[in-house]
């Protein structure tokens, strides 16, 4: 994954529709899949990928958050 620089409400607005976009494709469709197929495992299990990979994606946001310079 690359660094980018988050400096105000808008980069940081880009970022996270960009990467809702990415956990979505990655994790959304196997849950999606689970609930049509009325599987309750797959749809617990599928369902605990998807908010492991927000989590980690709110924990991303957090590490990188640097002090500012103003005082």
């Amino acid at each position: 994954m690359e660094t980018i620089t988050i400096e105000n409400r808008s980069d940081f607005a880009l970022w996270a529709i960009e990467r809702a976009k990415l956990i979505v494709s990655e994790e959304g469709t196997a849950l999606a899949m689970a609930a049509r197929d009325m599987q309750e495992d797959a749809i617990r299990d599928s369902g605990n990928a998807l908010g492991s990979a927000i989590a980690v994606a709110l924990l991303e946001v957090f590490d990188g958050l640097a002090p500012s310079d103003e005082t």
